[in-house]
């Protein structure tokens, strides 16, 4: 495929007008100017139409916009997706900024892969840091460090927020289910590209200044009541499809099956049931949720007391 630009940088947003400045004012700064900005608008009703419009009209680089039924940030990602004309994807949400020397140092990161070995990798993926400078979560093993995302999660155990650029093509072959209602965990989709044997280029480098706010995007699912359904999924989805991780981090492994049965009672309370698409499928998964059944009912309690 022909690509018209190295980088789409895809922004979904919803009402934050008041914050999405700060992200393209990043943009404007970006030392590598070879990408598009593509804003997905998921119903907002505030003046984020009227911003972005003014400010295609300065840019120096493109700028795409596109408004959408609210339908939730996973569909809002799907559609900039599908529109993309670049062949790596920077999601950035619309409140937190770029490195100003980002896209640049991603490139150099990515073109060092060996042109015959990048249809092997889903990506390159730096750190994050908070404003006052300090770096989230774990550093990597190594300073340029290849592996799948599970590796990295239940290997290496390697945690926090991370950041970077994403295939194209790949993503297209890997959407987010936005068929399920609500809140569905980013890392159900980096685990199924993992499980198809993409790897990332993992490096530490900072790529993404991440602003942490009580209603930002990259926030949703903290509430367990609120978000019961998409917690359930990642638990389903570990306890089902990544039992071949779990020699590395048998805790993980039980901790989720314990979350299975939590989130589920979340679920039947709240008058919901699980999708049945995703069945608790296998003799090890129905063996890890039935020893970590009363564990999960304390916890499923544990929060009915405090609401």
């Amino acid at each position: 495929m022909e690509w018209r630009h190295l980088f789409t940088v895809l922004t979904p947003t919803f009402n934050r007008a008041h914050t999405l400045e700060r992200a393209y004012r990043s943009l404007c700064e970006q030392t590598y100017q070879d990408f598009e900005w593509v804003v997905i608008d998921d119903g907002s009703t505030d003046q984020t139409r009227d911003l972005v419009l003014g400010w295609q009209q300065e840019a120096r680089f493109p700028i795409h916009y596109a408004w959408q039924e609210n339908r939730h940030k996973k569909a809002a990602f799907n559609h900039g997706v599908s529109l993309a004309h670049g062949e790596l994807i920077v999601a950035l949400d619309s409140d937190d900024t770029l490195g100003t020397n980002a896209l640049y140092d991603m490139a150099q990161v990515w073109h060092h892969i060996p042109e015959q070995e990048r249809d092997g990798f889903a990506g390159v993926t730096g750190l994050c840091v908070r404003p006052d400078g300090k770096v989230v979560g774990d550093m990597y093993p190594s300073d340029v460090f290849d592996a799948t995302a599970l590796d990295l999660t239940f290997r290496y155990d390697v945690r926090g927020e991370k950041f970077g650029c994403l295939s194209t093509a790949v993503l297209r072959q890997f959407p987010f289910p936005d068929q399920i209602d609500g809140f569905v965990p980013e890392s159900m989709v980096w685990r199924a590209i993992a499980r198809a044997g993409y790897k990332h280029r993992f490096v530490n480098t900072v790529f993404r200044v991440y602003h942490d706010s009580p209603d930002s995007l990259s926030m949703q699912g903290k509430t367990s009541q609120q978000h019961a359904l998409g917690l359930w999924l990642l638990a389903q989805d570990t306890v089902v499809e990544c039992l071949p991780w779990f020699r590395y981090s048998p805790k993980a492994f039980l901790m989720a099956a314990a979350r299975y049965t939590r989130f589920g009672l979340h679920l039947r309370a709240s008058g919901r049931r699980p999708p049945p698409q995703y069945p608790l499928k296998g003799m090890a998964a129905r063996l890890l949720v039935g020893l970590m059944w009363p564990a999960g009912a304390a916890l499923y309690i544990r929060d009915r007391l405090r609401t």
